[in-house]
């Protein structure tokens, strides 16, 4: 009887209802899945199915052999030499700058100004920034008629053409950089003042100190952020289209003829040369990623 009473006094189980923590969490990221898989996953699967078909949908390895042309080879050499050059560039003069605003000692109020900016202008691209580049180094830009009134030197005169691939590297610097202030500063923060007291105390001076402990520790940064700095001049086309036209020969050109274009129109070549972009910059990415692993674990 005793035992039948314990029982009847036990309390019902609780019926939760309503959405847990971890399921509101997973309606969180749920944009983010959509988003992926509608303007990356599914638009990669479609270029790599199109990559191996004719234009009847029959299976065909025509268009991946026709990327060895020497227009398209051209193409994409040329391609690679732009983001090289602009990453490489962009990478050495955004380190000297992000390492100025951060380990300076410069005025507080500059680091603030200067990482706005660079958020702003690393993401100042295409038509509007071609323009720009035109107005200000243009035959008729402002610097150009400064560079004749004041200085009685024409930068056209000495060989210089916006509307060339220097002038297009010149170009994507302008984002280059910013962005590379954005990527390093972070890395700059997380060298520890106790490595630099360390080194102090056991003799070392400044060039033995950056030299043996900084430099190592954010070579896979740097190395990272310039591997980043190419992916992202391989894949502009914006700015280019905008300033050069189809007067140089980028793969990003190319494919936008061969996808758009009335002339050169062939949709499934164009896929090809998209997806020998997307496996260019995925290579870029996944050793990114891999350095920028190898970078956090030191930083922790």
């Amino acid at each position: 009887m005793a035992q039948q009473s314990s029982l009847a006094i036990q309390p019902a189980p609780v019926i939760r209802t309503g959405i847990g923590p971890t399921a509101w969490a997973w309606i969180g990221v749920a944009p983010f899945f959509i988003f992926a898989l509608l303007f990356l996953i599914l638009p990669t699967a479609f270029l790599f199915i199109g990559s191996f078909q004719d234009p009847e949908g029959n299976f065909t390895l025509q268009n991946l052999a026709n990327l060895f042309e020497p227009l398209l080879l051209k193409a994409y050499w040329t391609s690679i030499k732009v983001s090289f050059i602009s990453a490489v560039l962009g990478a050495l003069v955004g380190f000297f700058l992000a390492f100025a605003v951060v380990m300076g000692g410069l005025p507080s109020w500059l680091r603030p100004a200067v990482m706005t900016f660079s958020g702003v202008a690393s993401n100042f691209a295409g038509v509007p920034l071609a323009f720009a580049f035109l107005a200000t180094l243009g035959p008729t830009g402002l610097v150009t008629a400064m560079f004749i009134q004041y200085f009685d030197f024409s930068l056209y005169k000495a060989g210089f053409r916006v509307v060339s691939t220097w002038g297009l590297i010149l170009a994507y610097l302008y984002f280059q950089i910013p962005l590379m202030v954005l990527i390093l500063a972070p890395a700059l923060d997380g060298l520890k003042r106790e490595w630099r007291e360390a080194s102090e105390i056991l003799g070392a001076n400044s060039w033995q100190y950056w030299r043996r402990i900084a430099l190592p520790v954010l070579m896979p940064s740097l190395l990272g952020a310039t591997i980043l700095l190419f992916a992202n001049a391989f894949g502009a086309i914006a700015t280019a289209y905008s300033l050069t036209g189809s007067l140089l020969n980028l793969v990003t050109i190319q494919l936008y003829a061969q996808i758009r274009g009335d002339v050169l129109h062939d949709q499934n070549l164009g896929y090809a040369l998209a997806f020998g972009m997307i496996v260019i910059t995925g290579i870029s990415n996944g050793a990114y990623i891999w350095l920028r692993g190898r970078s956090d674990r030191w930083l922790r």
